[in-house]
């Protein structure tokens, strides 16, 4: 920093407002963000795509800090950082909005045409499209906003397709009628994984099944009466002896009196409820199959909105729940109702709309998964691709050789449409073509009927599930071209694959493990070489923030108050991967003090500079100050252990390395040491330079983590061309030579030293201004003669009158003591404090100290703790005992002392 860039231009205040706009803007208009493939090595980074029409959320925060944590870091080691930003067009999120807005306008969605509504569903993302994207800039995200994608971008849109016929093409995509989840109030499929399972407090209904031909009747218990409107048998175990008079026997359908058969199948538990179970093969899964194999029929008997269909013969148009409530009071009146019990069961909701999915039989489009997925599990249990932490490998082992078929269509208008074109009723009478004419020119070749026309086809009204598009993200954002042509570009040659994606648990199965099937099935390789799993950001109480329990805090509020650096300090501070954040809005205060902390001792460094006088940080050190070579060495031990956390992706103890270095070492013991003795006076020029160049180092190994404070500070710190940032500065490599563990030892020791001297005080009450006699007996000689050549550390620091340090002491006759690395440090206290309060403060601790030893031999002597507890909880209390001992042997000979 030179003289003209004087003290009184550092703010006393740091003002997180006037400086991250301010150096977001340099970074932007500085293209530092930008990437384009050069001879350095790629470190490639995709955005797991929020959706078009989101907004920023604290998932969001701790998601997107950690990336551009990443990010920041290896742009500083000169890798050529490339962080691909984007957003999912979301079907079924967007559409209901966009539904939402057209009913608020009095406008119904099967009043308009497809084309009508889609131009809607345009207006809508370009009105809210891309705020979540200039949010995350609020944050620092250090994104290449060059290379913005959007899954329904044409040219990414169309590799979707392309990926569609080649699956098809392959024998890999069907359509097939097939039992799936459907969501009433979205009126579309979902897939197993789009199904959130909750616990609920539901009822069972136990219901008479009359015999034909008889008055006596078997018992139904079922948690769903209104589906009995769809059964077409009642199944019973071939082995139950209870209901071996059945067999062969019709039973009716109560208030339908549909009579419907007596099957027998071992799939019916016989534990389980009555051991009779009610078959509605278009509304459960395993009664499809169970009539798939007896051959019945299939009765649908709810509509696509959860209301009941003409097949259901009654309650015709009713809502499902309301015909619960009805049906169990028709079945009462009609005395075909036993009794009604709670009863706790597991439900399916849309993870979309949150309402109570209905199995459904359904024709759809499936991925064939189980051949697609073998290379996407054997290639993260060999961590070719890691996940971090490694715990989750065992959920997606499970899921991955569990796989089922995926179901793609989805019954909507926003989304890629199915390129699939009928020009029959039959089942296969259909192609599938990327255009109009090229399914005329199929469906012609498929028929041998050349007097088809495009107007005899019509396509598809389905459009592809939204994962769908963003399975090829790490392929599509960087050559949407390649599938279909299948040679890469030079950006997918260079990019590809990526380093780490940051992702969280729940989304492992709907976009991880099939981003890594596209990746092996269509380049041969990883999407991406490390996955790091977030957890979740939760409240207090526990509960998982979202904008329905009302107990997220707005993300942009939080950074007007803290400041960006702030959040992202909090968050990291407090979130191990793979591990839930427990958020606390003190967590943020705790980001905003340690940013005014840092501003704090670096504003106290340029008030030392004297006018006139140029000064330039160094990395050379006093290597006769102990306290430089010191504050050097822990700098390079720190940059180790921040990189091996990195390396073990523990962003969460790599700050807390940072934070103890800065806070701890730095600014609570360097600073103070760096003091002139003589009260107005500056710090020497010499020290002054190397405190520079220390926080230098300091802000390189903060930025990553808090991108703007570090960036100010450093610019400030010395003259820097415009084109000059921290940003793209060289990260610190460790220097051993510097890292001298002796340095460090030897130091923490003086510092033990220097807090046993202020417990002293404390302990008998004698002001920190009152000059201390310290007479230190240490083990060996050279440790003595260590303390004396560097007692500067304990003067400057203490009121210290004498020093005395050797093996051979000579005891005081009254005194106060502490033991450091068993050197034994002793305050004569004559003159200094009240014996007798000094007396009774030794024999309350005696007494103390006595209780807690009866407890610890009250556990040893026991012979039921010693030999059933573990070995490592024996030997504490063992040492507890031992150091209590010792302890309390001292303070009867302080005592003693007293008395005498």
């Amino acid at each position: 920093m030179s003289s003209e860039k004087n003290p009184q231009e550092i703010p006393a205040q740091y003002d997180a407002s006037k400086v991250e706009d301010k150096w977001y803007q340099h970074w932007m208009e500085n293209n530092y963000f930008h990437s384009e493939p050069d001879d350095r090595e790629s470190f490639t980074v995709v955005i797991p795509p929020p959706n078009v029409t989101g907004v920023l959320h604290m998932g969001h925060m701790l998601n997107n800090t950690i990336q551009d944590v990443l990010v920041r870091r290896a742009r500083m080691q000169g890798y050529n950082a490339c962080w691909v930003p984007g957003t999912d067009h979301a079907s079924i999120a967007t559409e209901a909005k966009v539904v939402r807005r057209l009913r608020e306008k009095g406008i119904k969605k099967s009043d308009l045409g497809r084309g009508e509504f889609l131009e809607h569903a345009w207006e809508w993302t370009h009105e809210h499209g891309g705020i979540i994207l200039e949010q995350l800039k609020k944050l620092g995200t250090s994104c290449d906003w060059d290379r913005t994608n959007f899954t329904m971008d044409p040219e990414y849109s169309e590799s979707v397709i392309d990926v569609f016929i080649d699956l098809f093409e392959k024998g890999k995509i069907y359509r097939g009628a097939r039992m799936i989840n459907w969501d009433p109030a979205a009126k579309t499929a979902l897939s197993d994984e789009e199904v959130i399972h909750k616990e609920v407090n539901s009822k069972l209904y136990h219901i008479k099944y009359k015999i034909v031909g008889e008055e006596d009747f078997v018992t139904i218990a079922t948690t769903r009466p209104e589906t009995l409107l769809g059964d077409t048998a009642v199944c019973i175990n071939p082995d139950d002896e209870r209901y071996t008079h059945l067999k062969g026997k019709k039973v009716i359908v109560p208030l339908v009196n549909r009579q419907v058969p007596i099957i027998e199948d071992d799939y019916v538990d016989m534990e389980f409820g009555t051991g009779c179970l009610k078959i509605t093969p278009a509304h459960d899964e395993n009664d499809y199959n169970i009539g798939q194999k007896h051959g019945l029929e299939t009765i649908n008997m709810l509509n696509e909105d959860g209301t009941v269909s003409e097949e259901g013969e009654l309650y015709i148009g009713m809502d499902r729940f309301d015909v619960r409530k009805k049906i169990s009071k028709d079945l009462e009146e009609a005395d075909l109702l036993i009794k009604v019990e709670d009863y706790k069961n597991k439900v399916g909701y849309s993870e979309r709309t949150d309402v109570v999915i209905e199995p459904r039989l359904s024709l759809q489009w499936w991925v064939s998964m189980k051949e697609l997925a073998q290379p996407a599990l054997d290639n993260v249990m060999d961590d070719t691709v890691e996940f971090h932490p490694k715990k989750f490998k065992n959920t997606y082992r499970h899921w991955m050789e569990n796989v089922r078929d995926w179901c793609i269509s989805r019954q909507l208008w926003w989304g890629h449409r199915i390129p699939a074109y009928y020009y029959g009723e039959g089942e296969e009478d259909f192609v599938v073509a990327k255009s109009e004419d090229e399914a005329l020119k199929k469906a012609q070749e498929k028929t041998n009927n050349k007097d088809l026309k495009i107007s005899d086809l019509s396509q598809d009204e389905d459009v592809l599930d939204t994962w769908f598009s963003s399975w090829l993200w790490p392929i599509s954002v960087f050559d949407p071209e390649y599938i279909r042509t299948g040679k890469p570009n030079k950006e997918l040659d260079y990019y590809y694959p990526t380093k780490d994606l940051v992702t969280a648990p729940e989304i492992m199965f709907f976009w991880v493990a099939r981003m890594i099937i596209a990746g092996y099935e269509y380049k041969g390789d990883k999407p991406f070489d490390n996955v790091y799993y977030t957890g979740i950001v939760r409240d207090k109480k526990g509960r998982k923030m979202s904008k329905s329990l009302g107990n997220s805090p707005d993300p942009l509020e939080l950074i007007n108050k803290y400041g960006a650096d702030g959040i992202r300090m909090g968050m990291l501070f407090a979130t191990p991967a793979g591990n839930d954040l427990p958020f606390d809005e003190k967590l943020c205060e705790q980001g905003r003090n340690f940013s005014n902390k840092v501003w704090n001792a670096f504003r106290f460094l340029t008030m030392n500079m004297e006018e006139g006088v140029k000064y330039e940080p160094t990395i050379s050190i006093n290597q006769e100050d102990i306290s430089d070579r010191w504050m050097a060495a822990r700098i390079q031990q720190t940059i180790a252990g921040v990189n091996e956390d990195f390396d073990k992706y523990k962003l969460n103890d790599a700050i807390k390395k940072v934070y103890s270095l800065i806070w701890d070492d730095f600014c609570d013991w360097y600073i103070e040491l760096a003091k002139p003795e003589e009260y107005g006076q500056n710090i020497p020029k010499e020290k002054l330079n190397t405190a520079l160049g220390f926080f230098e180092q300091l802000m390189k190994l903060l930025h990553p983590f808090m991108p703007f404070i570090s960036e100010e500070i450093w610019q400030h710190i010395q003259e820097r061309s415009t084109e000059e940032a921290l940003l793209v500065s060289q990260w610190p490599e460790v220097d051993k030579s510097r890292l001298n563990e002796n340095d460090i030892k030897l130091f923490g020791t003086l510092q033990e030293m220097v807090s046993s001297l202020r417990n002293i005080r404390s302990e008998v009450n004698v002001s920190p201004k009152e000059e201390l006699d310290v007479l230190i007996q240490t083990k060996q000689q050279d440790i003595a003669d260590e303390i004396l050549e560097n007692r500067i550390v304990l003067e400057k620091l203490e009121s210290i009158k004498s020093l005395s340090v050797g093996t051979e002491i000579e005891k005081p006759t009254v005194y106060s003591s502490s033991m450091v690395d068993g050197n034994e440090i002793y305050v004569p206290l004559e003159g200094l404090v009240d014996f007798e309060k000094e007396r009774e403060r030794i024999q309350k601790e005696i007494d103390r100290l006595e209780g807690f030893l009866k407890g610890i031999n009250g556990k040893l002597n026991n012979a039921g703790f010693v030999n059933n507890a573990p070995d490592d909880v024996v030997e504490k209390e063992k040492k507890k005992k031992t150091d209590t001992e010792d302890s309390l042997e001292k303070l009867r000979e302080q005592l003693k002392d007293f008395e005498e």
